[in-house]
């Protein structure tokens, strides 16, 4: 079962400082997602999606939300700019391809989880199709497997080359194999990936239909090739892509950043006529439609949209009203303070004082970062962010970056450990964090 919203807002918290309002918002479309799919039949088509609109500047947590909550739920994801695409006949992306990007994260999802499931039976068989091979070979392997009268023990001489397999004491050895001839690797444009399958159908009549050839190969790079056969025998593509449709049709997400760089303002001309057509080639995938890949049609109808924006130069109500009206829940992130910097430093589960400390212990290092350290560094995020470019809690990773920088170059000097505090942080920052020139171009 899904989790609950609280659930799935305590998840979250793990890894993202505040913005309840947002993770809110996502907890229970998720949750709406899987009370849908308990309605009867025949009303469950009618119960759309809501889709979100996050209004925040950068670097307060709008991908991050969208992204973890896809990981949560083992959702196809992708995000894309909506400054990326343009009016059909213009130069630019196709938003179709939106949906074609989706479908192949799907795909890959469905194939890993199809691998995993196989793996255990592809490497025995892979072991014994390389183990076949050894003891056709003309090698003696051992006199110890030779019986009294001189005749090959078979049994205990492909035992004893298993093991020695397995020990990786053949990798060098080379082997005859036969194998699956590389694929002829078509480039098409975007959106024409059928053409390109059908093509590739064609090149491979036009050759003989013969798709396997005798190499000789390594042991090591025999297994690894064996192995990837097997695996490919063993999976069911035909199933693997007709999960992956089901899975981006019922459970798909679609982050649309930027979205508030193709609002239409009333006091500016120019480009709003373009950024008016990219809104409304966008408004049939959001209100929901079908689109051709090279996997089958797809249908957008339950696909969850979550569009984001800063909206500093523009408002919502700039975008067009059929827009507006299918991103209805609107949620507002709010800005970082020192508080929040704070909190990141010391409550999520990937801080990056951890990660730095996990990197440093790689050489045996040991860091230690103060209380007084982690505030100093949270209150000069918050100050250059102030006096230059708001981009959230990303100031951090500069920030950390340049304050480590001679503990991560001296690596190995002494190996002593080192304890980060308020006045190490003063000695590493403070001259760049005053001088506003330094820190927008460093910092």
């Amino acid at each position: 079962m899904v989790m609950t919203p609280r659930e799935t807002v305590g998840e979250l918290n793990k890894y993202i400082i505040g913005q309840d309002k947002a993770k809110r918002a996502v907890a229970i479309a998720l949750r709406n997602r899987w009370r849908r799919m308990q309605v009867d039949e025949s009303m469950r088509d009618e119960i759309t999606p809501k889709n979100i609109l996050m209004i925040g500047p950068t670097g307060v947590g709008k991908t991050e939300i969208a992204r973890r909550l896809a990981r949560m739920t083992h959702a196809p994801f992708v995000k894309v700019e909506a400054t990326k695409f343009t009016e059909v006949g213009y130069v630019g992306r196709d938003v179709d391809s939106i949906v074609r990007d989706l479908v192949e994260v799907a795909i890959s999802m469905q194939r890993t989880e199809a691998m995993s499931k196989v793996q255990s039976r592809a490497e025995r068989l892979a072991e014994e199709a390389i183990l076949d091979k050894l003891m056709q070979s003309s090698y003696q392997w051992s006199d110890d497997n030779l019986d009294k009268d001189g005749q090959s023990k078979q049994e205990d001489t492909r035992e004893w080359l298993r093991k020695k397999l397995r020990n990786d004491e053949l990798d060098d050895l080379e082997i005859e194999m036969q194998v699956a001839k590389p694929s002829v690797n078509i480039l098409m444009p975007e959106g024409m990936g059928e053409m390109a399958d059908q093509l590739q159908s064609a090149f491979d009549q036009f050759s003989g239909g013969d798709r396997r050839t005798t190499v000789k190969l390594p042991v090591k790079d025999a297994k690894r090739r064996a192995y990837e056969e097997e695996v490919s025998d063993l999976i069911n593509e035909e199933e693997i892509n007709s999960k992956a449709i089901t899975q981006v049709e019922e459970t798909g997400i679609v982050f649309l950043d930027e979205i508030d760089k193709v609002a239409s303002r009333d006091d500016f001309v120019g480009r709003d006529i373009a950024h008016q057509g990219v809104q409304r080639d966008l408004l049939p995938l959001i209100e929901g439609s079908t689109i051709n890949t090279r996997y089958g049609p797809i249908r957008t109808d339950h696909v969850l949209f979550i569009a984001s924006g800063a909206f500093h130069l523009s408002k919502p109500s700039d975008l067009i009203p059929e827009l507006q009206g299918r991103l209805p829940i609107r949620v507002e992130l709010d800005a970082l303070t020192p508080d929040d910097f704070e909190r990141i430093l010391n409550e999520t589960d990937v801080a990056l004082t951890k990660q730095y400390q996990a990197l440093m212990a790689a050489d045996e290092i040991d860091i230690e970062f103060t209380p007084d350290a982690i505030r100093r560094i949270a209150e000069i995020a918050f100050e250059v962010n102030e006096n230059t470019e708001n981009i959230g809690a990303r100031r951090l990773h500069t920030i950390m970056e340049r304050l480590m920088d001679e503990i991560a170059f001296s690596t190995g000097d002494s190996g002593q450990p080192y304890t980060i505090d308020a006045e190490y942080v003063n000695g590493q920052l403070d001259d760049l964090a005053k001088n506003q020139d330094l820190s927008r171009f460093i910092l």
